[in-house]
């Protein structure tokens, strides 16, 4: 027996008193009103910029606008016409070195923490973390009050990676400094579009 399971026996063997498990209709998880407005003022709060778009003929302007001096934008969307990089067609994730914009779809975005669900739709996620700047383009429509329901919507696709990003990337670990970009995008905009 490896001590791991030998410390977990003993673990067991202490337990005076079992508690039923909860089931998931005991929880009661937070429902906003307005769940879009609940969501745009938590992705701000973590450091998000926020754009709407009437359209996503729109969208493009918005990154054009947004990171005027980007001169490497990666991305496989059709809309995003300021492309110069597709991450489908690199030969392996360390040509995305040195991108200033990475855009990517998100598929969800929940209102209680700002987070958006990004499936992996291109070849190189990397474009999702090497990016020094982040766009999101994500239907307003698409948004839910909480995790609870998140769960219960989001599907993988046929890479079967997806991950839940909520703003710019931060850590406060090195010297109790807030550094930004230190894992991640240094910077996240997130688009948001009307339904057509």
């Amino acid at each position: 027996m490896s001590s791991k399971n030998e410390i977990i026996g003993r673990c067991r063997a202490n337990i005076r008193e079992r508690l039923p498990r909860p089931t998931l209709s005991d929880l009661d998880p937070t429902v906003y009103p307005d769940p879009l407005e609940k969501f745009i003022s938590m992705a701000q709060a973590v450091g998000c910029n926020v754009a709407r778009a009437k359209s996503k003929d729109e969208t493009d302007i918005i990154i054009k606008e947004t990171y005027p001096e980007a001169k490497v934008i990666a991305s496989n969307l059709k809309e995003v016409k300021a492309a110069t990089l597709n991450p489908d067609l690199v030969p392996d994730a360390q040509a995305l070195n040195g991108t200033d914009v990475g855009v990517v779809k998100g598929e969800l975005g929940v209102a209680e923490n700002g987070s958006i669900w990004v499936p992996q739709t291109m070849r190189e996620r990397d474009i999702c973390f090497i990016s020094e700047n982040l766009v999101v383009i994500l239907p307003e429509h698409r948004v839910v009050s909480n995790m609870h329901e998140a769960y219960r919507e989001i599907c993988f696709n046929d890479y079967g990676f997806g991950t839940f990003i909520a703003g710019p990337s931060k850590t406060a670990d090195i010297a109790q400094v807030l550094v930004q970009g230190a894992q991640a995008a240094r910077g996240m905009t997130v688009i948001l579009v009307k339904s057509e």
